[in-house]
Parts: C-alpha cells; sequence; structure tokens
C-alpha cells in the first residue's frame, strides 16, 4: 500500500518534469518534436498514475473509456495542417465537458455537506468547463465554416454577457455559504454554457486563433480547479501550466495583431500620402503649363 503511494507520487513527479520540459521544447521550432514525445510521455506516465489508485473500484469503465477515446481521437488526429486550429478547439471542447461532469458528480456525491472552499473552487471548475465547452464548439465551428464567421452584435451586447456571468457568480457564491441548496447547482451550469455561445458570437472568424488560446487558458484553469477538488498535485500543476501559457499566448497574440494594424495603417497612410502628393505635383504641372 505504501510503496504503491511512493510509486504514484514518484510517477506524477516525473509526468510533471516532463510536461514543463515539453512546455520549454516547443518554445522553439528545432526541439518542438522532442516536446511533443516529451508531452506525450507525461500524458502516459499521468495516466499510469492514475490507474494505480487503490480507490478505483473496477477497472471496466476504466478500459471502455479508453478504448472509446482511442477510436475517436485517432481518427480526429489525422487532419490537415490547416485545421489543426478547429482540432485543438475540439480538444478543448472534451476536456472542458471531462472537468464539467467531473465537477457536477463531485458535488451530488458530497453535497449536502460540501466544504466551502471545495464548494468554491468546485463552482469556479463547473463554470469554466461550461462556457469552455460551448465556446470551444463555437469556435470550431467558426473556423470550420459550418458557422457563420462574420460577428454578430446588437446594442448593450456586453451588458448582457456581463450580466449573465455575474448571475452565474452570485449563484455559486450562494452556494458556498449554503451547499444544500442543491436546486440551484444546475443554474451554474446552464448559465455558462449560454455564456460560452454569447462570448463568441460577436468575435470574427479571423480572430478565432486567439480565442482558442484564451479558451485553452479557461480549461487549464477549470483543471486546476478540479485538482483542488479531487486533491490532485499533477492535475493543479498541469492545469496551471496550460491556463498561464494560454493566457501569455492569448496576450501575444493580441499585441501582435495590434502591431500588425498599426503598422498596416502607417503603410496606408504613407501610401495615402504619397498618392497626394503626386496628385499635388501633377496638378501643379498642369497648372505650369497652362500658365505658359
Amino acid at each position: 500500500m505504501l510503496a504503491t503511494e511512493h510509486l504514484i507520487e514518484i510517477t506524477y513527479l516525473i509526468a510533471t518534469a516532463l510536461f514543463i520540459l515539453s512546455l520549454k521544447w516547443l518554445s522553439s521550432p528545432v526541439t518542438a518534436r522532442r516536446g511533443v514525445w516529451a508531452g506525450e510521455a507525461g500524458m502516459v506516465l499521468a495516466v499510469a498514475g492514475t490507474l494505480l489508485h487503490q480507490g478505483i473500484v473496477s477497472y471496466r469503465w476504466v478500459a471502455i473509456g479508453l478504448v472509446l477515446g482511442t477510436i475517436i481521437g485517432v481518427p480526429l488526429g489525422k487532419v490537415a495542417m490547416t485545421a489543426v486550429p478547429q482540432r485543438t478547439a475540439l480538444s478543448h471542447a472534451f476536456g472542458a465537458l471531462c472537468v464539467t461532469l467531473v465537477g457536477t458528480a463531485e458535488f451530488y456525491l458530497q453535497a449536502p455537506n460540501v466544504p466551502r472552499f471545495t464548494m468554491g473552487v468546485l463552482s469556479l471548475e463547473v463554470i469554466l468547463g461550461a462556457l469552455t465547452f460551448t465556446g470551444s464548439l463555437m469556435a470550431a465551428g467558426k473556423l470550420q465554416e459550418i458557422l457563420r464567421q462574420r460577428p454578430i452584435t446588437y446594442q448593450g451586447q456586453n451588458i448582457v454577457n456581463l450580466g449573465l456571468l455575474a448571475i452565474a457568480i452570485g449563484i455559486a457564491a450562494v452556494l458556498v455559504m449554503h451547499p444544500d441548496r442543491m436546486y440551484l447547482f444546475p443554474l451554474i451550469i446552464i448559465i455558462p454554457l449560454f455564456f460560452g455561445v454569447m462570448m463568441i458570437i460577436p468575435i470574427g472568424g479571423a480572430d478565432m486563433p486567439t480565442v482558442i488560446s484564451l479558451l485553452n487558458s479557461y480549461a487549464g484553469l477549470s483543471a486546476a480547479a478540479m485538482g483542488f477538488v479531487l486533491n490532485s498535485k499533477l492535475l493543479i500543476i498541469a492545469g496551471a501550466l496550460d491556463g498561464s501559457s494560454g493566457f501569455i499566448l492569448s496576450v501575444v497574440s493580441v499585441s501582435l495583431n495590434k502591431t500588425r494594424g498599426r503598422g498596416s495603417s502607417g503603410r496606408n497612410e504613407e501610401s495615402i500620402g504619397r498618392s497626394l502628393a503626386r496628385s499635388h505635383a501633377g496638378i501643379g504641372k498642369r497648372d505650369q503649363r497652362v500658365a505658359f
């Protein structure tokens, strides 16, 4: 028993190191292939360590899940390079759905005697997971051109969206104080699911890669919150790595878009200035010819 626990901790430690090295190596084209292999090896170790837990009653459902995941995942991985962004969005959607379902199961297993800290992180997990699920599906649909790529906007849109998020957070706060009000829990799933759709529709298809990196950050944060609920150090670390890297990538993407926008504006203004100068020069020459 004790030896197994030590083996699990060592496995998780190696997996964590591999996840960190994977992000490091993926930052350069020279070492990117090594980074992919390191991430895959880390995930294999993480799954293996989890399967060693004594709390698993039966491996039947675990085996079914692994087989189904393999059957679905292998074809999804064989996509063209141009379809990788929407493929990534689908991965985020599946991960977010998993987080939401696990959080829901944990709530109903522990309710109504849920500690306040656990209820708080569980609410964060479910809210982020639900909005990431529908948001990622919307992003994948826009990139695949299944959905309309043009933004859909209306007056007061930001107020409506922020209002929905505020209501979900308010209900979560009530559940933290009164976890026995179990009838409120479905609302912190339904409202964020709707919010995920409303969050994406005002954004055009060209900005979807940036949106996907932001959704990646949300998925990572929800996984980290799930780690607190399940008391899993590996999930906390992996989720924090995923969340922080996705957030940094989003900031960099937005900054690059702004820089390119300013560069394009500058070039356009310079081009317009040259055209006007040529026009004025031509007018001046015509005026001189008339005068002579």
